[in-house]
């Protein structure tokens, strides 16, 4: 490491930034975000909010982060905008009220989008590192996400450099930037275990404007244990999925499979590594996360791509202390190459994603609720989802111990639409949309997915709207939602008769 580099307290960096500016943040999920850097600021913008001063930031990350950056940043009210994920309570809530500027986007685009100039200037780029080198060598720690692009366009750079992960973490990353149009090239990857790129960033060390020496974990919390309701949900898709392979429609060696983050994924993951009828699997997906790590050790899970390891601080530093077992087992991409469309159609990868409601046609919302208020962001789910080998949706048929049906005659907000979505399981079982017409769609959603207290309503509803290709009756088609925003209760006996 040059001696050159100017080193500085977390709150003379803070001091650098301006108002208005916008930054590049490392990080995808809380994992390799910073923490020092943002907490600084969130004290900066405490300080000229006090005296009379306006203090606010444009915010661009991988994904969403953790307490330390978006928590803090929002906390201090010093988020102007934010792009392109987040999962805080309460940078949701400033976003629900209109205090927070948000545009979601496929987590593909961020790179690009920054590139091509789309989100304006970029002041600068704050990353974690475990290790710098002479000349503007930054090795990255725990994510990639979107670090590379923010770190070359950024007119001044900022780094943390995190003590807590390793200098050894170097050769862990594969860092390749796409050519912009009309130049762009096809990417060379053809195996999810390959290797395009480099193991480091380089930038001009000029653009250093300050190292921030820390020492903190990444602040992943881990997940509920695994229930009877996922359990099932795991169960059906580990199901499915080994039927297919007998019918000849999934190859014998199978195929890479993406998964999004939480409860349900986890469950569905080792579902499918306890299946007898599924092979061992490879992962091309954008976060790891703990239930990855007994699978890799126990050589079920064969080689996983990521762009972060989303681990839990007792599970990542299992992680360290066995880093040459790693080093063949897992590599980590920008989001551009793992959630690049081009890519997850030509590795045939399968995509398993979470609903939070889906209607009878099979349009997914995984976004918003009762159509309104933001949950997190489409994140990668739809660079996956339209392009997947077989594209999954999965959801608990209920919400709010039953006062909510995840299926509904229409729903409230379309992220993914019936042209993308292939599969749908809950915990009753599958519905499989391929090859089939609306109203098709519409008896196997209800019949095989819906929760019974529900299948009478749902029946009923499609029994008396008007007919047609895609059947709906608009003056209904949101009784259920409306019905729960009366009595906090989908499951009201007078609905049958409001259908009628």
């Amino acid at each position: 490491m040059s001696s050159s580099l100017p080193f500085l307290n977390a709150d003379e960096a803070a001091a650098l930034i301006g108002h208005d500016q916008t930054i590049g943040f490392s990080g995808f999920t809380s994992a390799g975000a910073p923490k020092e850097i943002p907490l600084a600021l969130a004290r900066r913008a405490q300080e000229e909010h006090a005296a009379g001063r306006p203090f606010k930031l444009g915010v661009v990350t991988g994904a969403s982060t953790g307490d330390s950056l978006d928590g803090a940043l929002a906390q201090a009210g010093a988020i102007a905008w934010r792009t392109p994920f987040q999962s805080h309570p309460v940078l949701r809530d400033l976003i629900n009220a209109e205090k927070v500027r948000f545009f979601d986007q496929h987590l593909s685009t961020v790179a690009q989008s920054a590139r091509y100039g789309f989100m304006g200037k970029f002041s600068w780029a704050v990353v974690e590192a475990c290790d710098l080198g002479v000349d503007g060598e930054i090795v990255l720690t725990s994510s990639v996400g979107a670090s590379p692009t923010f770190l070359n366009i950024a007119e001044k750079v900022l780094i943390e450099l995190n003590s807590y992960h390793p200098p050894e973490l170097r050769g862990f990353h594969d860092l390749f930037e796409p050519g912009d149009p009309p130049l762009r090239e096809p990417l060379p990857l053809r195996k999810v275990s390959d290797r395009i790129g480099q193991t480091v960033v380089r930038i001009d060390p000029a653009k250093i404007a300050g190292v921030v020496r820390s020492h903190r974990p990444d602040e992943v919390r881990a997940f509920k244990p695994v229930g009877g309701v996922t359990r099932r949900i795991g169960q059906n898709v580990a199901d499915f999925l080994a039927g297919e392979l007998r019918a000849g429609r999934i190859p014998r060696g199978f195929l890479p499979l993406q998964a999004g983050v939480g409860n349900i994924s986890n469950a569905v993951l080792g579902a499918l590594a306890d299946h007898p009828e599924i092979p061992d699997f490879e992962m091309f997906t954008e976060v790891v996360q703990d239930s990855c790590i007994p699978m890799l050790e126990s050589g079920r899970m064969v080689f996983a791509s990521s762009s972060s390891l989303t681990l839990t601080p007792p599970v990542m530093e299992g992680v360290y202390r066995n880093l040459d077992f790693f080093r063949s087992r897992l590599v980590l991409r920008p989001q551009e190459i793992t959630n690049h469309p081009e890519l997850i159609r030509r590795l045939g990868v399968i995509s398993l994603n979470t609903a939070l409601e889906v209607d009878i046609f099979g349009n997914v919302n995984s976004t918003h609720v009762l159509g309104q208020s933001l949950v997190n962001g489409i994140g990668g789910s739809g660079d996956f989802t339209r392009n997947a080998y077989l594209s999954i949706f999965v959801c608990p048929s209920t919400a709010k111990a039953g006062a909510i049906s995840a299926i509904v005659p229409l729903a409230t907000h379309i992220d993914h639409n019936e042209h993308s979505v292939q599969v749908i399981v809950t915990e009753h079982g599958v519905a499989d949309l391929r090859n089939t017409t609306p109203q098709e769609r519409a008896r196997l959603l209800v019949e095989r997915c819906a929760h019974p207290d529900y299948r009478p309503l749902l029946l009923d509803y499609f029994a008396n709207i008007h007919r047609g290709h895609t059947p709906q009756t608009l003056s209904t088609a949101f009784a259920l939602h409306a019905q729960y925003l009366h009595t906090r209760d989908m499951r009201h006996t007078s609905l049958v008769d409001y259908f009628r």
